[in-house]
């Protein structure tokens, strides 16, 4: 469980967080949305300890960063997975070079143990014989898969994901998606996402976080934004064609 309280962000004199409370628990999927320049980005930052606000607290499973050393800052940094919007693979490295980046850079196991746990990994996201490939030869579905993969194979208890499907089609997001998910449910991980995309905040929002101008303008479940009368919310969701529909649906369902 991660909890937020109160905490502010400002760069200069521009306050970009202002006072963000809320709570992700573990073993769901949380969906951080709003639109660009809410904040979501600092906000996600924040939360993986690259920005530090000035005021407030982030509190991991009851342990305040603030009150953290820096070994025990350096501990939490490898509990965490996070998975970027363009995957940041690297690229002179293969596949299974990449997924077992973390495990170089946080444990002490044996080359053998690392290849098992790369083994296992590619195997759950269904790229058990992509290893030896470059991600050169990965499709952007594919790259996205082997980034939830290095998220994954270090066991984290905190998964953050930036726009994961951004740059992919309808299809292929929702495999990401359910992929996610899954993936959460499986290893109980306490799962953050900044996400643009409605199919996401409907087929996976168990908790939305909506933000607007640096504060938390509603938050609620994929069931509860269809009820929402967040004069904020339904602005920023009547922009998806694919939303009108569903909310038009669900309010025949309900006359």
């Amino acid at each position: 469980m991660i909890e937020v309280r109160d905490i502010h962000k400002s760069f200069g004199d521009t306050e970009i967080l202002k006072g963000i409370s809320t709570t992700f628990e573990k073993g769901k999927t949380s969906l951080v949305i709003g639109q660009s320049g809410s904040g979501k980005t600092v906000f996600l930052k924040c939360l993986l300890g690259l920005f530090t606000p000035e005021k407030g607290q982030i509190i991991y499973d009851g342990q305040s960063y603030t009150d953290l050393s820096p070994d025990q800052k350096r501990t939490l940094r490898s509990e965490m997975g996070m998975v970027f919007q363009g995957s940041a693979l690297f690229d002179s490295m293969t596949i299974g070079e990449n997924v077992m980046f973390p495990l170089r850079m946080f444990t002490k196991q044996s080359m053998s143990e690392m290849q098992d746990r790369v083994n296992l990994v590619l195997k759950r996201v269904n790229l058990a014989d992509a290893q030896k490939k470059m991600p050169s030869e990965a499709s952007g579905g594919m790259q996205k898969r082997v980034a939830i993969a290095r998220a994954i194979v270090n066991q984290p208890k905190y998964l953050f994901c930036d726009e994961p499907n951004s740059g992919l089609d309808p299809r292929t997001a929702i495999v990401i998606d359910n992929l996610i998910q899954e993936i959460t449910d499986e290893y109980n991980i306490t799962t953050i996402i900044n996400s643009h995309d409605m199919n996401s905040v409907m087929e996976i929002g168990e908790k939305i976080v909506f933000l607007k101008d640096g504060v938390k303008a509603w938050e609620g479940s994929n069931a509860t934004i269809f009820r929402t009368e967040n004069e904020a919310v339904t602005n920023f969701v009547y922009s998806s064609e694919l939303f009108k529909k569903v909310r038009r649906m669900y309010q025949e369902e309900n006359e």
